[in-house]
């Protein structure tokens, strides 16, 4: 399983963001969405980025709010990357791209299995999040709840993933990459770099040869 996508979400400090980018993660991600416990602001995302490699996305996660909202925070943040959460159009995230950002769209397994045929391919070029029902809340996502099965293209899994359990996860479910967010955290919104370290490092184990995880590992 080579070349593993990692994207650690929800950072707020520059100590995980160094944890994040010194272990080898292709993105790091800031929440914009209200209500969540890792919610943090643009100025304060902008700060943290200066920290950022060149290479490394840094990504923000919005969910349900005005696309004029997102484009304000996004442009104020100096986002390289948007991923839109909720229940937001194609059409949006075309906007975004005109805007001159990459993006992210994340569905639940169940709202992505609910997809008619032809939205699924017309989602099928763009890169996708496949989320547990209430992101960020440590819940597993079960890859057999989808009845169209994977999507065909570049797709991230998320939701529940921790360094003990990523290595059978993504073996069974053979996504493009892996996200992360309560799974390295100390208690709930606080990330710990020691978690981050490990969890990376576990995805990373998966691209060695050889490397087997648990009895569907094609690896």
């Amino acid at each position: 399983m080579a070349g593993m996508y990692v994207k650690i979400c929800g950072l707020r400090t520059v100590e995980t963001i160094a944890a994040a980018a010194e272990a080898g993660a292709d993105a790091v991600g800031f929440v914009f969405a209200p209500g969540s416990p890792r919610t943090i602001t643009a100025d304060a995302a902008a700060a943290l980025g200066r920290g950022v490699p060149p290479g490394v996305e840094t990504v923000g996660v919005f969910r349900n709010q005005p696309i004029g909202e997102v484009l304000a925070t996004a442009h104020r943040a100096r986002l390289t990357t948007v991923q839109l959460h909720g229940d937001e159009s194609f059409a949006d995230i075309a906007r975004l791209r005109l805007e001159g950002f990459r993006t992210l769209r994340a569905f639940s397994a169940a709202a992505y299995s609910a997809l008619d045929v032809e939205a699924r391919l017309a989602w099928e070029s763009e890169r996708i999040l496949l989320d547990a029902v209430e992101p960020g809340a440590g819940v597993a996502f079960d890859p057999g709840t989808l009845e169209a099965g994977t999507p065909p293209g570049f797709w991230l899994l998320a939701g529940g993933l921790t360094a003990e359990n990523v290595g059978q996860l993504a073996s069974a479910a053979r996504p493009s990459g892996v996200d992360v967010s309560s799974g390295v955290e100390s208690s709930r919104g606080v990330k710990d770099a020691r978690l981050i370290r490990d969890f990376i490092g576990a995805v990373r184990a998966l691209e060695q040869p050889g490397c087997r995880q648990g009895p569907q590992s094609k690896i």
